[in-house]
């Protein structure tokens, strides 16, 4: 049996970071196994994120379970299956979010993790390209920058915020999340800049570091109360190999806690229902799941050349493409969202609730990114910190069953209360007198959905997930939580969690950023055992 001083599962925003750090000193054979393909060609193109929103080759398409409260509709809830994760297929929207959420995290009993804990990481994992600055790193190997491209429906967009009251905020990364601004994302000239192309890369020419793709996870190993390594199956053979020291989960908010079920690690109830042998009860496993509600307004504009709903359809399209391989710039370097703000929904809130992305076109299903056929905007809403709790949990013993996934979204008061009011925040600011030279009438919803109760049960009915699944390994002391401030799992030695899944509250914002900087942050503990 092969033996490995760490064996990471996940190749993700925060297993390639690990696989990265923990190398580094050549001292450490580490093994790295991912269940998806090595790349795929459409990756390193910033406008893979709507080419491969439903790709079965990168991507896992999960489904949510139908839920009363969604119109009992199943909600696609894509993750990335390539080196790199989610961050290879993302919409590359660079959010760290608020010093209070940290803060938070470190009130919650989490030593070692508030702000001024985490910054340092922030500004170590990144270069951002636009200026430095004691919030700001130039070292890092994440590169990070802001969207240069031009057009004059932005220019409209930013004065119908002024006008509607909120300011402008130029570096929103920030101690001051707070404001409208052009997007930070992880493209650098025209190419994503995901973790398996910053951190893996590099890596992967170390003799120290074994990678293997294309092998499925089927549970951790354990010798009583001590995690022993992993089994993986690749090509139909079933291999175990040993971890000399640690085993670190970074397989997701939704694949983590199904690894800990699958090997017998959490609510004793659930897994007898199974079959599946208790080996540590840990009943918070699976639960604690929150993800972002979006809900999207689309507009019809006047000027067709302001949306790229008129310039990348047709022949247009081939003008985009040559822009593209000329300059690196135009439709194809896009994030999923060009401009973003942070905004309050009450004047009295200490900070900002509610993120609005504001995109230069539409598409008629987000699942498959097609435009629609008419010059069009979007502006898309969520609340920051949703307070609604689901959860994630096994659906059978077999560990290629995809997991049962319940949102339980706007089950909240606050959620509906912040998600109505920021409905009408998006509607405020594009019917704002700023915006009359290029916005036409209202396509979806219609201005025929107005009161609260018509709002929420238009969302319930429409919208999408932000594919932001977090919390369901949750981080924290006591019965409620799956691992401590160290990662640690509790009960069980040798096995930490590394990745979205530990985040106790959500991060204000898109989570890609907090997830490569909870992969540095385990690096740092695990060298410090």
């Amino acid at each position: 049996m092969e033996e490995f001083d760490y064996v990471i599962v996940g190749a993700g925003s925060a297993g390639a970071v690990l696989a990265h750090r923990l190398t580094e000193d050549g001292k450490a054979k580490v093994l790295l196994v991912e269940a998806g393909k090595a790349s795929h060609p459409y990756s390193r193109l910033p406008a893979s994120f709507g080419l491969l929103i439903d790709h079965p080759g990168a991507n896992w398409r999960f489904l949510s379970d139908p839920e009363p409260g969604t119109g009992n509709r199943q909600i696609p809830v894509p993750r990335g299956k390539l080196l790199g994760g989610s961050s290879a297929i993302n919409g590359l929207v660079f959010v760290r979010g608020q010093p209070l959420d940290y803060d938070t995290w470190a009130q919650m009993g989490n030593r070692g993790w508030s702000y001024d804990d985490v910054l340092p990481l922030f500004r170590r994992m990144e270069t951002y390209e636009s200026g430095s600055g004691e919030h700001r790193g130039t070292g890092g190997p994440l590169r990070v920058s802001v969207v240069p491209d031009q057009n004059p429906l932005y220019d409209a967009l930013f004065a119908a915020a002024g006008h509607a009251g909120f300011r402008r905020n130029d570096d929103y990364n920030g101690r001051d999340q707070e404001g409208i601004a052009k997007t930070q994302a992880t493209i650098s000239r025209g190419r994503r800049m995901s973790t398996a192309f910053t951190y893996l890369k590099p890596a992967m020419q170390r003799p120290n570091l074994k990678v293997v793709t294309e092998a499925l996870t089927l549970g951790v190993t354990l010798d009583g109360r001590r995690c022993t390594g992993i089994r993986y199956e690749q090509g139909g053979q079933v291999t175990e190999v040993r971890a000399r020291r640690e085993v670190l989960l970074c397989a997701g908010g939704v694949s983590s806690p199904q690894i800990l079920e699958l090997s017998g690690i959490g609510n004793p109830e659930l897994l007898a229902r199974h079959g599946i042998a208790v080996r540590h009860a840990l009943p918070a496993v699976g639960e604690n799941f929150r993800d972002h509600i979006a809900a999207r307004i689309i507009w019809k504009v006047k000027v067709p050349e302001v949306s790229y709903n008129h310039r990348a359809r047709g022949l247009r399209l081939l003008r985009e493409v040559a822009h593209y391989l000329a300059s690196g710039g135009g439709f194809l370097s896009l994030p999923s969202a060009p401009l973003v703000a942070f905004l309050k929904t009450r004047s009295e809130l200490a900070s900002p609730d509610i993120q609005l992305h504001l995109v230069p076109y539409s598409v008629k299903d987000p699942k498959r990114r097609k435009l629609q056929t008419f010059p069009s905007m979007t502006v898309a809403c969520y609340q920051l910190r949703p307070e609604s709790l689901g959860s994630i949990h096994i659906r059978s013993s077999d560990p290629k069953a995809q997991p049962a996934i319940r949102f339980n979204f706007l089950s909240d008061p606050i959620d509906r209360r912040t998600m109505a009011d920021g409905f009408r925040i998006m509607r405020r600011i594009v019917e704002s007198p700023p915006m009359d030279p290029y916005r036409a009438e209202e396509f979806s919803p219609g201005k025929e959905v107005s009161t609260d109760e018509e709002i929420i049960a238009w969302m319930r009915a429409k919208s999408e997930t932000a594919y932001h699944p977090i919390g369901t390994c949750r981080m924290g002391p006591g019965p409620n939580a799956v691992v401590d401030e160290r990662l640690k799992v509790h009960g069980i030695e040798g096995l930490r969690v590394a990745d979205g899944s530990i985040m106790p509250t959500m991060a204000s914002g898109n989570t890609n950023a907090a997830c490569i900087m909870i992969g540095e942050k385990a690096a740092d503990l695990v060298r410090a055992a």
